[in-house]
């Protein structure tokens, strides 16, 4: 039997902020950037309009369907035949692709689990894997807006998520006795509380009419601007006007930009969305309340969950919950906030011949709980109910007592947490029920708090990966950038006596600890390349500066013809690059440059001019 566990639950070069180019990745520049607006109550500031990027619409008015497919995939209706069963019965727009596997993991991922006994209107979400071999984004300017986002929202291409308005009634008419029918958005775009309030706007008027009204539906959707990051944007959806904003990378974490109420002069309703993305964070961890930071740090190191709920609203909730309280770091592995026995990668997760991976999925079929027994970490919910009464201590469970889905709600896990619990934001939030504080205010407190956690505990790591980035003195127009020093992990640890976190964290404990484990996880793979990534082109960047501050004509004259050709591909060459991989250089160095490479061909010969002025280089 596992083991029972006791309770639950700088400057210059040392300086990231530096290297976090547009659309970077770096979540320690969220301590470091420059402080925006004062946030207004409840950690929210009044947003204005960034500067709108250069002319989306160009873009996005090649083709119709074009600004559609900006934001949805597809949508479809999903029915249940007696013969068939669940059955895809319509795809709008027509020409949508979905290949016959991710069709069936739509038909099954659209119905809750007969178990769960959902009359009545039902909303969830879930995700799954494309299949392979798919062209990408039809156009450049998306791939633009996705590098504003914050890390944690930019979208995965090997996945889509699926939003689902479910419902089922009785109606003698038909021959099980039940109206059953989906009505699914699907998306690459995780924008789950905008989503959902589409699907309430839509789905009970299109169960009442038809396909007309879907087409009028999209149709609406084909006349919206892009979803573009930081600009306050007005979505007209049937009579209504969404008013919104998707948050950019460069938004102080921990705040949410008040979208003003405007007055329509006209007669549509307006409605302002708060977020595009986030859960109600408290009333998803209600039912785990005092586990939340031991449930925090398997979220961060990557360890195998599963959320066993009664319901899919329930299970997609609280694993969304559960992937969104690391950030602003991104959590890295898959999740599945709602998951079958019909999935494709069913077999895959359950196998018992190896150990779980790194995954959080959310399950509703009792059948979980016996396919699933061996794994190291489960969450078993009930009902999601908001408490009326300070929530009673509840102790984490041993794993050998988890025998059915029946089995009491808790937390069942040998896990022993590296770091002290902290009682303060148990207290806080207690109160808060006392005093019947609203859930969205108790959701920001608790926002807040794994919000201060995670920059604790990333400030340490972004301020030793800066150290790795070479001086600027080392690099050189005629040689290649210098490469980034290589991550040491006893290095690391040596920086953490110091300059750990203790120093914006009272929280006590065994960090050391922790943060062996997180550098073996998969959430610190993918965190770290994206710094090296950004690193390395933030290297590239100062490279091509260090070459526009040159006198380039005066080095060629001095240089033979074959060395000045070799010199003129090279720098177009940079210039290429620069475009292709987006790096962080200013317009005017790239013209400069351009300068340059035209000011050398202009002194060379007439054949050689005509020849290097065709050229355009790989």
């Amino acid at each position: 039997a596992p083991p029972t566990p006791s309770g639950s639950g700088g400057s210059g070069r040392g300086d990231a902020s530096h290297l976090t180019p547009r659309g970077g990745a770096g979540v320690g520049a969220m301590s470091r950037r420059e402080r925006g607006p004062e946030p207004g109550p409840g950690g929210a500031e009044v947003a204005a309009e960034d500067a709108e990027p250069e002319s989306p619409d160009q873009c996005l008015s090649l083709l119709p369907w074009d600004r559609f497919s900006a934001w949805l995939h597809c949508v479809c209706v999903v029915g249940f035949d007696l013969e068939l069963g669940q059955a895809v019965e319509v795809i709008y727009p027509p020409h949508s692709k979905l290949t016959d596997k991710e069709k069936t993991n739509i038909c099954y991922l659209s119905f809750p689990d007969s178990n769960s006994g959902c009359l009545g209107d039902t909303q969830f979400c879930f995700r799954f894997r494309r299949s392979p071999g798919r062209k990408v984004s039809f156009c450049c300017f998306l791939d633009q807006l996705d590098r504003d986002l914050p890390v944690y929202l930019k979208k995965d291409s090997a996945y889509y998520y699926g939003y689902v308005y479910f419902r089922q009634v009785r109606d003698k008419s038909l021959k099980r006795g039940y109206f059953q029918k989906s009505l699914v958005l699907i998306s690459k775009l995780p924008y789950v509380h905008l989503f959902r309030t589409m699907l309430k706007q839509i789905a009970p008027e299109y169960f009442e009419k038809s396909e007309a009204f879907l087409e009028a539906v999209c149709s609406d959707i084909d006349r919206w601007p892009a979803p573009v990051p930081g600009k306050v944007l007005q979505l007209p959806l049937m009579g209504v006007i969404m008013k919104l904003r998707i948050p950019t990378y460069r938004d102080k974490p921990g705040t949410t930009p008040i979208v003003q109420n405007m007055h329509q002069a006209d007669a549509q309703i307006s409605m302002a969305l708060p977020t595009v993305h986030e859960v109600d964070l408290f009333r998803c961890f209600c039912p785990v309340f005092f586990h939340i930071q031991m449930l925090w740090e398997l979220v961060l190191l990557g360890e195998p969950l599963v959320v066993m709920a009664p319901s899919p609203a329930e299970s997609s909730e609280t694993v969304l919950a559960l992937v969104s309280c690391i950030s602003p770091l991104k959590y890295c592995s898959d999740f599945r906030p709602y998951f079958t026995i019909h999935d494709s990668e069913f077999k895959e997760y359950t196998t018992r011949t190896q150990a779980p991976p790194s995954v959080i999925l959310g399950v509703t079929n009792p059948f979980f709980a016996k396919t699933l027994q061996h794994w190291p970490h489960i969450i078993r919910i009930g009902d999601i109910k908001l408490p009326g009464e300070v929530p009673k201590q509840v102790k984490v469970k041993k794993l050998k007592n988890l025998k059915t889905l029946d089995s009491k709600p808790g937390v069942y896990t040998s896990y022993k947490p590296y770091l002290n619990k902290d009682e303060e934001i148990v207290k806080q939030l207690q109160k808060g029920v006392q005093q019947k504080r609203p859930t969205e205010a108790q959701s920001v407190i608790l926002r807040r708090y794994f919000l201060e956690l995670t920059e604790s505990f990333i400030i340490p790591l972004e301020r030793y990966v800066a150290s790795l980035m070479p001086l600027q003195k080392c690099i050189s127009p005629w040689k290649s950038p210098p490469q980034l020093r290589q991550f040491s992990q006893d290095d690391f640890m040596k920086t953490l006596e110091k300059a750990g976190p203790q120093l914006t964290s009272g929280l006590k404990g065994d960090w050391i600890g922790l943060y062996r484990h997180f550098l073996k996880s998969p959430n610190f793979d993918g965190w770290f390349r994206s710094r090296q990534k950004e690193m390395t082109q933030k290297l590239e960047a100062l490279h091509l500066e260090a070459l526009c501050n040159e006198n380039l004509v005066f080095w060629s004259q001095k240089h033979t013809e074959v060395e000045t050709v070799d010199l003129v591909l090279k720098l177009k060459n940079k210039l290429l690059q620069a475009d292709r991989e987006h790096l962080p250089v200013k317009t005017d160095t790239l013209k400069k440059l351009q300068t340059h490479i035209n000011d050398i061909i202009l002194a060379l010969p007439d054949d050689l001019q005509d020849i290097l002025l065709k050229t355009g280089t790989t």
